[in-house]
């Protein structure tokens, strides 16, 4: 987003976001009590919040423990080559990696920091060893293995 629509925003519409991220699935009638709109208005300010790029969609938050999804682990990924057509490489074949709940982009030590869960780390060392590893670039990993989970989103 840039600078300029952010100010297209108010303190409504900034409630509005702070209640469908806590609950997506909140009725319009609800949300328009809840930050102290009337239903049309809040209808309105919500499609716009859409429409304008702020909400990019609703998803269901599934409960990995029931999937015997308790493993995580942090890789760090360092690249042989950073010019913009490896990083693009990179890129898109991380998305293919359905373990990988999240990679960012860093400016330290390592290039990209990847979120990925598994089942236990048996599971985790194929998937560093046959799909990680295998991505366009890297060059070397370095995994931190999460002990407890005290905030996620």
């Amino acid at each position: 987003m840039d600078a300029e629509k952010i100010e297209d925003i108010d303190a409504f519409d900034l409630k509005i976001l702070d209640a469908v991220a806590d609950n997506g699935r909140i009725s319009v009638t609800d949300l328009a009590s809840r930050i102290g709109l009337s239903k049309t208005p809040c209808n309105a300010r919500l499609r716009r919040l859409i429409e304008d790029g702020y909400i990019l969609g609703f998803r269901a938050i599934i409960n990995p423990r029931k999937l015997g999804l308790d493993h995580v682990a942090f890789a760090e990924v360092k690249l042989s080559d950073t010019r913009e057509q490896a990083l693009s490489e990179f890129n898109a074949a991380v998305h293919k990696i359905k373990e990988v709940e999240e990679c960012h982009m860093i400016a330290g030590r390592f290039d990209y920091l990847l979120k990925v869960r598994t089942q236990n780390i048996r599971r985790y060392r194929e998937v560093l060893g046959e799909k990680i590893s295998s991505l366009p670039h890297v060059a070397s990993t370095s995994t931190s293995v999460a002990m407890q989970s005290v905030k996620e989103r």
